[in-house]
């Protein structure tokens, strides 16, 4: 085991001038520098002077669309196991290290990805480095150990899932709406699947997805680009890539038809969610059509003066909530979906309605320029505040490497929201939002016994 004492030594290192590690190609475009290490790993350096603190992501393309029937749910479960242990530092250390040193750190698993972070005073650095290249090629995978972490994840998904209606009916509607695309498991899986990993499952997804030649590493802060490529060097440079074979194409074939699922769970009020097939920017067959489906987005909820909030809660009170979007960066074909829950008075039948009604105004009456103005603001303020975050920063970036997209689309995301017409977003919502390309999930809520129904829970799962 090496001691904190190496540990704390190579933190000093921090100021001191290294030796130049192999000549890399360094790409720079304003504050962003990247470079590749010769045994594939990615690194994308990002700074902002504007406080001596510096966050450390690494991203691996794997989630839980990767995953298959028999093995869904073991991307998350590996990324708890991530936290149990190398020969070098055992189980528990590597999160008392971060926090001896008034470090921050976690991580998370999406569809898409799985990533790890640490946030640090920007001299702590190379603690963040020694910790994370150690356990991308060197866990320990305890057989013990990972059949306690699969109990924590099998309670995880009935406090999460089994126990919350809501987040029931999300997951019976994805699994409806979705027939080949890997975006109809949940990212926690499903529970039988669970029960029967076995910590050699863990083993070869682990040796099959965690190299530097899958990963992308992320430094946003007040960082020197080069020292920061020199210490990525030193300790993720050593380790060796591996063959990734691709994961095969799951192409979801064209839906001819509209599709309805009720769910029946205890809970106290009816739900409703409502979802239509979009392209996103890795799909789309123009690259407009997605910018516009983020600006429809913002019409319609885009903040209290929203339509769906002005029009269907505070003006008809028709819903007691609602909420409407999707994802631009998702891997795959993604969902634009609605969930609400009717106000009193009023059932699912009566939301739909609204809800479609709205659609429909969409699709034959343009918006407004002082209404497309004030959307395209808040659109394009949402994601240039996440810049004031060194952390949203680099969330950022790492999630557009990790989905096979240019970190370079975040520069020009203002500019392709202040391009969207009046005239896109009315053809993408005709193109999209039609009947047969429509899947409806509702929660028939059934009596209680008792016991109060859990709020819904979001969806990315943290360690």
């Amino acid at each position: 085991m090496k001691s904190l004492a190496v540990i704390l030594l190579a933190a000093g290192l921090t100021g001191c001038a290294t030796a130049p590690g192999p000549s890399r190609v360094v790409h720079s475009e304003g504050p962003v520098h990247e470079t590749t290490l010769a045994n594939g790993l990615k690194v994308i350096v990002r700074e902002d002077h504007r406080a001596p603190v510096v966050v450390s992501q690494v991203w691996y393309k794997v989630g839980g669309s990767y995953e298959y029937d028999g093995v869904t749910g073991i991307s998350h479960v590996l990324e708890h196991m991530m936290f149990k242990g190398t020969p070098n530092h055992p189980p528990g250390q590597f999160s008392r290290i971060i926090a001896e040193h008034g470090g921050r750190e976690n991580a998370f698993t999406a569809q898409d990805y799985t990533a790890y972070f640490q946030q640090l005073e920007k001299s702590r650095l190379p603690i963040a480095f020694e910790l994370e290249a150690d356990r991308m090629r060197h866990l320990t995978l305890d057989p013990q150990e990972a059949a306690r972490e699969l109990q924590v994840v099998m309670e995880e998904r009935r406090l999460r899932t089994d126990d919350n209606p809501q987040a029931l009916t999300w997951e019976a509607f994805s699994a409806a709406a979705w027939q080949v695309s890997p975006y109809r498991h949940p990212i926690i899986g499903w529970m039988n699947d669970i029960e029967n990993l076995g910590v050699d499952d863990l083993r070869r997804w682990y040796q099959t997805w965690y190299a530097p030649n899958n990963a992308t590493l992320v430094v946003v802060g007040d960082v020197e680009p080069q020292k920061v490529f020199e210490l990525a060097e030193r300790h993720y440079g050593p380790l060796k890539p591996s063959t990734i074979t691709p994961a095969k194409p799951r192409i979801e074939p064209p839906q001819r038809g509209e599709r309805r699922i009720v769910v029946k769970a205890p809970a106290e009020l009816p739900y409703l969610i409502m979802g239509y097939k979009v392209p996103t920017l890795k799909t789309a067959d123009e690259d407009w059509k997605p910018y516009a489906l983020e600006v429809l987005g913002g019409v319609l909820d885009g903040g209290r003066s929203a339509r769906l909030p002005r029009e269907l809660v505070r003006g008809g009170q028709i819903a007691a909530s609602i909420s409407a979007g999707y994802t631009l960066t998702a891997r795959l074909g993604d969902l634009f979906s609605f969930g609400g829950t009717p106000a009193q008075g009023h059932d699912v039948a009566s939301l739909e309605a609204a809800i479609k009604a709205q659609i429909e105004k969409l699709k034959t009456e343009p918006v407004s320029s002082e209404e497309l103005a004030r959307i395209k603001a808040q659109v394009t303020a949402s994601k240039v505040y996440e810049l004031d975050s060194v952390f949203y920063q680099a969330m950022q970036i790492g999630v557009l490497e990790t989905v096979g997209l240019d970190w370079r689309l975040l520069e020009q995301y203002p500019q392709r929201i202040a391009a969207v017409t009046p005239e896109q977003i009315m053809a993408v919502a005709r193109e999209f939002f039609i009947a047969d390309n429509l899947t409806v999930a509702v929660l028939d809520p059934q009596p209680l016994d008792g016991a109060a129904p859990r709020a819904p829970a979001g969806g990315a799962y943290r360690h």
